[in-house]
Order: structure tokens, then C-alpha cells, then sequence
């Protein structure tokens, strides 16, 4: 059963956790619209702000070794 439907029928966020097997601050984020169920949160992918760094060096040597534009990118940051 639904989360919303449980709450609309009365039942307290302890009792809604407890019953579908949740903690209670997961039931509370799926009440309130922070999370929706079964769709796990999106973390920033750190290798963004480096892409376009990474593009133009291999743009400009296509022979370059991975290791060495990991060290590179590292040293960036």
C-alpha cells in the first residue's frame, strides 16, 4: 500500500515506516515530496567541471596516456 494512502487513513509516520519495512525519515521525505519512491538521488558527478579540459587535451594530442591526464585532471583538483 501507498505511503499517502496510509497517511490519509490516519496513520502516524512511525506506523507507515514500521509497516512497509522504511525509516521514518524516508517516509516523511516521500510525504513531503523530497523523494519519490524507488528513484534513487542524483550526486554531482565530480568529473564535470573537467570534461572540456579533458576534450581539448585530447584534442590536441590523441596519444596522450590515460595515466598521465589523470594526473593531470588529480592535480587540477
Amino acid at each position: 500500500m501507498d505511503a499517502h494512502a496510509l497517511r490519509r487513513q490516519g496513520w502516524t509516520i512511525s506506523a507507515i515506516a514500521r509497516h512497509l519495512g522504511r525509516d521514518r525519515k524516508t517516509i516523511r521525505a516521500y510525504l513531503n515530496g523530497d523523494q519519490v519512491p524507488g528513484q534513487r538521488r542524483q550526486s554531482p558527478d565530480a568529473f564535470v567541471p573537467f570534461l572540456q579540459y579533458c576534450r581539448q587535451r585530447l584534442d590536441d594530442d590523441p596519444h596522450l596516456w590515460a595515466s598521465t591526464q589523470f594526473d593531470e585532471v588529480r592535480d587540477l583538483g
